[in-house]
């Protein structure tokens, strides 16, 4: 299942903080955004309709908690990105994104250090 960017935003508060009520997560969201705590309260309950969420009781609150894996869900949201918007290739996407920005002399060892891994037979 492919979240929305407002869906996305409230897992990645879930995966990073943990379990939470929708008051902790509208917190931490309305830290970078303009968002009401309904909004955030609609949303998550959409999410948990969706089984992107799980949720407890504890008390008079819900506690909300990401059932889809953070890792899986980057590499499905990649994969459809690089289908999409290149036409299934990554290296278009890496070279793309290399040309776009300025890579330190350490970000160019980290990816050669990278592709050395990928590649049993490189000489480097």
């Amino acid at each position: 299942m492919k979240p929305t960017e407002s869906e996305l935003e409230i897992l990645q508060v879930l995966w990073a903080k943990g379990p939470s009520t929708v008051r902790q997560v509208n917190e931490h969201l309305s830290q970078t955004k303009d968002v009401g705590y309904t909004t955030t309260l609609k949303l998550m309950q959409i999410m948990h309709d969706k089984g992107l969420l799980s949720r407890t009781e504890e008390g008079r609150y819900h506690v909300y908690q990401a059932r889809v894996d953070e890792k899986e869900t980057q590499q499905h949201l990649l994969d459809r990105f690089v289908d999409t918007a290149f036409r299934g290739s990554a290296m278009k996407l890496v070279m793309q994104a290399l040309g776009n920005s300025k890579a330190t002399p350490q970000e160019l060892a980290d990816l050669q250090r990278l592709i050395d891994e990928m590649n049993p037979n490189s000489n480097h």
